[in-house]
């Protein structure tokens, strides 16, 4: 076990009076990890979420012994203590803001997989993050940009059964010369937009994980609507460039570097929008596009 004066300490540009409140509890354990370029740290009220915490952390996490990180989670377990018919929530914060409340532990740690990615999409320092879901295609990389439930999923998973190497159904991560990296996890499926997501591996879709980074050969911008026309138009790389920032986690925070990066995708790959229906028509669809040179 340790306490809290051993744990890596919050940057100090991070910290604020309610941070000072929150060190106050008592926090038993924790560990910091890096991915990216970027430390996080992690502590518990509760030696039993370690492993818990560990399985959802990003795909090449690594271990640090870093004395200090750039956010910092806290988590409380909770539940009903001996004695006491109360059943307390468990708990996320993220630096000193609470970032998850909820009695079932899985929907905590679902918040943590969700911060600390997004964490590390913010402050990665040579890498750019963009919403969207990316596979390759015949050595290039198609990327949909798009926010949490507008298909970018459903439509990854039907390029992928169509043949596509996955890449990511969540960030596309551009390096300085805007090519794809993977970010491979489990897609996230829903059977119906007020359901629970479920993972799903990229396997049991009969697909597989590309491991090479991509020029993007392909940008679209794509919505789900119910019994829509796939009617695509091409935009001017300067509208292109306006959609890839509006889903882009580091606009703000690097813009410079962003722009700079984002400036040499549409230079280089058209970016086409169209509404969308059924995800395996429009797969075929995009897919034609790129065998059409795009």
């Amino acid at each position: 076990m340790s306490d809290v004066s051993t744990l890596p300490r919050l940057a100090s540009q991070a910290l604020t009076p309610c941070w000072d409140n929150l060190n106050k509890l008592t926090w038993v354990d924790g560990f910091a990890f890096t991915s990216y370029g970027v430390t996080l740290g992690v502590r518990v009220s509760d030696p039993a979420l370690l492993p818990m915490l560990r399985s959802r952390l990003p795909r090449d996490a690594e271990p640090s012994d870093a004395d200090v990180v750039e956010r910092y989670f806290s988590m409380i377990l909770g539940g009903t203590r001996p004695g006491s018919r109360i059943r307390a929530f468990n708990m996320l914060y993220l630096d000193h803001s609470q970032a998850a409340r909820s009695h079932r532990v899985d929907d905590v740690l679902d918040a943590f997989e969700s911060w600390s990615q997004l964490s590390v999409a913010e402050f990665a320092p040579t890498r750019i993050f963009v919403h969207a879901g990316v596979v390759g295609w015949k050595g290039r990389a198609i990327l949909i940009p798009g926010k949490t439930q507008s298909g970018k999923s459903s439509l990854v998973a039907a390029l992928v059964k169509a043949g596509a190497s996955y890449y990511s159904d969540e960030f596309a991560v551009l390096d300085e010369t805007g090519r794809v990296h993977p970010f491979a996890k489990p897609l996230s499926m829903r059977a119906s937009p007020t359901a629970r997501q479920h993972n799903v591996a990229v396997e049991d879709l009969g697909g597989h994980v590309g491991e090479e980074p991509l020029p993007v050969g392909l940008v679209v911008m794509s919505q789900y609507k119910a019994g829509a026309r796939w009617q695509p138009q091409t935009l001017s790389p300067g509208l292109g460039l306006l959609e890839l920032l509006a889903n882009t986690v580091s606009a703000r925070r690097a813009a410079e570097r962003a722009l700079a990066t984002l400036e040499g995708v549409v230079s280089n790959a058209p970016v086409i929008k169209s509404e969308r229906g059924e995800a395996k028509m429009a797969a075929a669809r995009i897919l034609q596009v790129m065998e059409a040179g795009a």
